[in-house]
């Protein structure tokens, strides 16, 4: 037998992935649990470049005990976790995060009824906004955190999907998306009242 290639072991990764999502989405609805996904699955559900790592899903800090305990049933392991914003799932060894307060800026109803139910794989499922999904990506740069290819990347791939005024507002305390919504300007990727001041 041959060897497996980058390209195989990271299908296969994708592969299980979606698996996850389509056993998570299933659990979640059966019990009633509002849900969506973001991260690097709603950036491929619109288009964007695959995602072979942990799935991330939104939901209410009301509903995580609902969702642990449906995810549970399923036969998945919930785990501890470090942070006070979310809470870990594994269905086997793949990581579900639940997200509940990403960025300080807690999940809400409305939230939620902006995602929109999409085609992920072979599982229809509630996907977040392209514009919300950015902002979230975004509000986690920092000094020890700000690599701007893979953002580069969803951008130009998500560009139509994206309203750039609000996504200027919805990150404008943050210097270092002012920096990369400079630089998405000046690339054209992107034009919109919200960018920052000078560009086109």
């Amino acid at each position: 037998m041959g060897r497996v290639t980058a390209i195989e072991s990271i299908r296969s990764d994708q592969d299980a992935l979606l698996r996850t999502l389509a056993r998570v989405a299933k659990a979640l609805r059966d019990a009633d649990v509002p849900f969506a996904v973001t991260g690097g699955c709603a950036v491929y559900a619109r288009g964007g470049p695959a995602t072979e790592h942990d799935l991330d899903l939104l939901v209410r800090e009301e509903d995580v005990p609902a969702a642990v305990s449906a995810l549970v049933g399923a036969g998945m392991r919930a785990a501890e976790a470090a942070e006070d914003w979310l809470t870990k799932v594994y269905d086997g060894d793949r990581l579900v995060d639940l997200l509940f307060r990403p960025n300080e800026r807690p999940v809400t109803e409305q939230t939620l009824e902006r995602a929109e139910e999409m085609r992920v794989g072979g599982t229809l499922a509630p996907v977040q906004n392209a514009t919300d999904v950015l902002v979230n990506k975004l509000l986690t740069l920092s000094e020890h955190r700000c690599d701007f290819s893979l953002l580069l990347t969803i951008a130009r791939a998500l560009r139509e999907q994206i309203d750039w005024t609000r996504l200027g507002e919805q990150t404008a305390s943050s210097p270092f998306a002012e920096a990369f919504l400079l630089l998405v300007a000046r690339l054209n990727i992107a034009s919109g009242d919200g960018l920052p001041e000078g560009t086109p």
